[in-house]
């Protein structure tokens, strides 16, 4: 520190040290008010939210819920099911179900051998007729599965198919008439079936019975 010679220098440095004391006690002072301006604050934040308060849980931890399972496609799982229901198998075959007559009658279990009496003579009046003639084997199994849902909306319980009698086949065989029996006893609405009378088709035809709406 240079050496103070005289009377001058010596006030110059007590003017100064004054200012730095004055500068350093305004600075406290503004320090203090700032100070009690926030505690002000935070005391009226605390009266006006009230003493009821909780600190909020902690967000470190997170809960993570386990996946759902995929969604079942129930509506397309029915119509799959449907489908199976109503699909005919040309691999059925009703051989041993026939009745030994010529008129290979069937009459589902639990039906009495009076309804094929009745059927054969006509006692129920036809009330739709489906006729295959010229249709190929996958052709008349959807006509016929389409023909049995249209009988089943409207209400209709005596039916007369038409398959041929296969004179127009290459071996002369009645293919389609085996195949339409075999098809008719997979459908749980047919009851019985009979040939068909002379003047309703004779061995070209079936008349179907199904059973009752109620």
């Amino acid at each position: 520190m240079a050496t103070i010679k005289d009377f001058a220098a010596l006030n110059s440095l007590s003017k100064e040290l004054k200012q730095k004391e004055e500068a350093r006690k305004a600075e406290a002072a503004e320090r203090a008010r700032r100070e009690q301006e926030a505690q002000r604050e935070a005391d009226l934040f605390r009266r006006s939210i009230g003493n009821n308060i909780k600190p909020l849980p902690s967000k470190d931890k997170l809960s993570h819920a386990p996946a759902p399972p995929p969604p079942v496609a129930r509506q397309h799982q029915a119509d799959e099911e449907a489908a199976l229901r109503e699909s005919l198998s040309d691999e059925f075959s009703i051989e041993t179900l026939l009745e030994s007559d010529e008129a290979l009658s069937y009459a589902r279990a639990g039906i009495g051998a009076d309804v094929l009496r009745k059927l054969r003579r006509g006692h129920w009046v036809i009330q739709g007729e489906l006729d295959l003639h010229g249709l190929r084997t996958d052709e008349s199994r959807e006509a016929l599965g389409e023909f049995l849902r249209e009988a089943d909306k409207r209400g209709w319980r005596c039916l007369r198919v038409v398959h041929g009698k296969g004179l127009g086949s290459v071996n002369k065989q009645p293919v389609l008439k085996n195949k339409v029996r075999n098809w008719l006893v997979q459908k749980d609405e047919v009851i019985a079936f009979c040939q068909a009378t002379p003047a309703d088709g004779g061995a070209g035809a079936l008349v179907v019975l199904l059973k009752a709406q109620i």
